[in-house]
């Protein structure tokens, strides 16, 4: 019997911080110059720079609850201080205190696995609301740190429904986070336009700039609507400002597309493209009525500069995946990845997506393919036993990046030695509804699937590796049939993936024959022989089969042989 299915929904809101000096003023075009003519930017394409991509499939370490309180908020967007400490804004909890607040600052003290929080400003301490303060509350929505002081944006954002947010501006700190200073005549951004800000995080005190500026990426509107999808976000924008003039909106200048591989700059905002566009919906048809459904990718989450790696990463999300781009430049030219569709409810306390997803710098290892990823859910996101929503807080889970190099398959024929096995191997599947790859832990008589309450077309369980190995058999050990589904609803196929591309391999047998329904059985071996291929992943692929469209599995083996 399957675990019970479950329909929650997540709801939350944002924030940001920026400061350091830079040049006196920005090399852009003034209004009433010319700007080139931008080019229409079309959807994202799928990234080959990472060989492999692994995040944990829950927050596994974070700043630990104060009493008994453990709703302490979401969002946080952070910076990492000259001080050594990161610091922090949340919205909607009580932070480190005891007192539920709108919006308030923390500091974050020590390393993954021995973090401590300190409670800072709260509620108008930090800013004012521009709007009713009946129908609008303070989101943080991003934050940076420059020669000192901090800088945080904070939005207003419709309270219930979430899904207007008119206007942001940017709050300031010297003494790290106890007072706050803005102008409280009028907002920075208003009208829907920049108004969801998130600081480009160049490390401890902005010190990674390249040229001194400190870069902020917007969206319009709110950062997802998650009651009505059709204005979620497809867009993402790209400021530069001067370090010490980041309160001053007359120099912020905005991207305006490039010319001969040169950014352009522009000081009007209906003069700016974005740098990115991906207008692409997900989970367009689910079974539950009422669940959310057909979201974008964009969304209000992170950029942070992998400094060992010389990669930009922009952390993004949706109801039920992490979706993450990465590019050489802060303008691109980005391309998408995804590391983790987290299936669909109920989540668990091991298993569960997340929103506001960011890569605090301080967290990213010397050679920067590990890092610790923060991301919350909220105590309407599902999944936790009641009292127990520890990742409404400060929570980090591991994320693994390897970039692809070029090398050389030197495996020599072995029929015992499986590749799934091999050190630096990551599974990779549709999805997972109960949170754990186990197809290569040598246990053939269990059961994972990938039901995720979608009506999908498509189910695939793999591997993909740092490096190129030969391999010319897979054996898939089934999961278990249910009623609804958990069998390929047509013939199976073996694809290898080379120079990013998954091609379907050729001379494919297969014994015993796979049978398209309920008889492939249950904890079943099926083995699939082919022509050898080289490459880097490989993966068992076909349709997704029974009403409720998914496959299982207990183990799939891959040899050279």
């Amino acid at each position: 019997m399957r675990t019970t299915r479950v329909l929650i929904t997540l709801v939350t809101g944002l924030a940001a911080v920026t400061t350091m000096t830079a040049p006196a003023a920005p090399a852009a075009p003034a209004d009433g110059r010319k700007v080139p003519a931008a080019k229409a930017l079309a959807n994202a394409p799928e990234s080959t720079y990472f060989s492999t991509a692994e995040v944990a499939p829950g927050a596994t370490v974070g700043a630990p609850a104060i009493g008994d309180n453990k709703e302490h908020g979401d969002l946080w967007p952070s910076c990492w201080s000259d001080d050594d400490h990161v610091y922090s804004a949340y919205g909607d909890g009580v932070g480190f205190a005891d007192t539920w607040h709108d919006i308030g600052v923390a500091r974050i003290s020590g390393m993954p696995g021995n973090l401590n929080g300190t409670q800072k400003a709260v509620g108008d301490e930090v800013g004012r609301i521009w709007g009713d303060p009946a129908q609008y509350y303070r989101k943080p929505t991003g934050m940076v740190c420059v020669n000192g002081d901090l800088y945080l944006a904070v939005q207003d954002l419709k309270r219930g429904t979430l899904d207007h947010a008119p206007s942001a501006t940017i709050v300031k700190s010297t003494d790290k986070g106890e007072t706050w200073t803005s102008d409280k005549t009028s907002p920075m951004f208003s009208d829907e336009k920049f108004t969801t800000v998130m600081f480009l995080d160049h490390g401890k005190d902005n010190a990674g700039s390249p040229d001194g500026y400190v870069y902020a990426y917007g969206m319009d509107h709110n950062w997802r609507d998650t009651f009505d999808p059709d204005p979620d976000p497809t867009d993402l924008y790209l400021a530069r400002v001067p370090a010490n003039s980041i309160q001053d909106r007359s120099t912020w200048r905005f991207y305006a597309g490039d010319s001969g591989g040169r950014p352009q700059w522009t000081s009007s905002l209906d003069r700016r493209v974005p740098v990115l566009h991906d207008d692409r919906r997900i989970y367009q048809n689910v079974g539950t009525p009422g669940r959310v459904r057909d979201l974008s990718r964009i969304s209000q989450g992170g950029v942070v500069h992998n400094k060992p790696l010389d990669r930009y990463i922009y952390t993004s999300w949706t109801e039920y995946t992490f979706e993450f781009y990465e590019a050489p430049t802060p303008w691109g030219p980005w391309k998408h990845f995804t590391p983790k569709d987290f299936g669909g409810y109920p989540w668990t306390h091991t298993k569960h997506g997340g929103y506001a997803t960011t890569i605090p710098s301080k967290y990213i290892s010397a050679d920067g393919k590990s890092m610790w990823l923060q991301s919350n859910v909220c105590p309407c996101g599902g999944g936790y036993a009641p009292g127990d929503f520890w990742a409404y807080t400060y929570s980090l889970r591991k994320l693994s990046l390897t970039p692809a190099v070029p090398t050389t398959p030197d495996n020599t024929p072995d029929a015992t030695r499986n590749l799934a096995r091999e050190d630096g191997t990551v599974p990779v599947e549709r999805a997972t509804h109960f949170g754990t790859a186990v197809h290569n832990d040598g246990d053939k008589a269990q059961n994972e699937d990938d039901w995720n309450d979608e009506r999908k077309t498509t189910s695939w369980w793999g591997y993909t590796w740092p490096r190129e190995y030969r391999v010319n058999r897979v054996a898939y050990t089934t999961g278990t049939m249910f009623g609804d589904g958990g069998w390929f609803s047509d013939a199976p196929r073996i694809q290898v993936r080379r120079n990013g591309v998954w091609t379907d391999v050729t001379g494919q047998s297969v014994t015993p024959s796979y049978p398209t329904s309920p008889a492939a059985g249950t904890n079943r071996t099926y083995v699939f022989d082919f022509d050898t291929a080289s490459g880097d992943g490989v993966r068992i692929t076909g349709g997704s089969g029974g009403t409720q469209t998914f496959t299982s599995i207990a183990e799939l083996e891959a040899y050279y042989r």
